[in-house]
C-alpha cells in the first residue's frame, strides 16, 4: 500500500523530480519563507489536483495563531475532507516543505490524499534544530501505516528548503 521514494540529502539538485513537482515544490518552500517573515515556525504547503490545478496552499501558523494544531499540512488536509471527493482527494498530492508530522500525517491519511512530496526529511530538520534524530515518530512511518495506497516522494532541494531554518531553531 505505501510507497516509498527517498533520494539522499541532495544538496539543491533535483533528482527524480519532474517539473510540474519542482514547481510545485519550490511553492511549498516559498510559503515557508512566508511563515518565517510573518513570526511563524517555517512551513508551507500546496494542495494540487491531478490536472495541475493548485487547490489551496497554507503556511503555518502555530504563533500567531496561538495553536499548536496551525501546521499547513493539517489545515489542507482538512481541507480536502471537506472539498474533495474520495476519487479526487486519491488523485490530489500535498507538496510541503519538509516531511509532515506525525499529527499531519494522521491528518492527511484521514482525508484520503493520495501521493506526498517533501522537500527536508524529518532526520534533516532534527539537525537543522540540533535535535537527535529519533526525538519523535516519524510522519512517513504513519503514512506508512495507511490504509491506502498514499505514494510518499522525498527528500528534495535541501538547500532551498533548509535555508528558512537556518538561524530559526538554533541562533546562528
Amino acid at each position: 500500500m505505501y510507497e516509498l521514494s527517498t533520494t539522499p540529502r541532495d544538496e539543491g539538485t533535483v533528482m527524480n523530480l519532474d517539473p510540474p513537482d519542482e514547481k510545485h515544490l519550490r511553492r511549498a518552500i516559498e510559503l515557508s519563507r512566508r511563515a518565517r517573515a510573518a513570526g511563524n515556525q517555517p512551513f508551507g504547503s500546496v494542495l494540487v489536483q491531478a490536472s495541475g490545478e493548485v487547490l489551496a496552499e497554507d503556511v503555518n501558523t502555530e504563533i500567531t495563531d496561538n495553536d499548536i494544531t496551525a501546521h499547513p499540512e493539517l489545515k489542507l488536509a482538512r481541507w480536502a475532507a471537506a472539498n474533495l471527493s474520495e476519487s479526487d482527494a486519491t488523485t490530489s498530492t500535498i507538496y510541503t516543505s519538509c516531511e509532515a508530522c506525525a499529527m499531519c500525517s494522521g491528518a492527511i491519511v484521514t482525508s484520503g490524499l493520495g501521493r506526498v512530496v517533501y522537500a527536508l526529511s524529518a532526520p534533516q530538520l532534527y539537525e537543522l534544530k540540533g535535535w537527535p534524530t529519533q526525538k519523535v515518530m516519524r510522519g512517513i512511518t504513519v503514512l506508512a501505516e495507511a490504509g491506502h495506497h498514499i505514494t510518499v516522494n522525498g527528500p528534495f532541494l535541501y538547500d532551498e528548503a533548509a535555508a528558512p531554518h537556518l538561524g530559526f531553531w538554533v541562533p546562528g
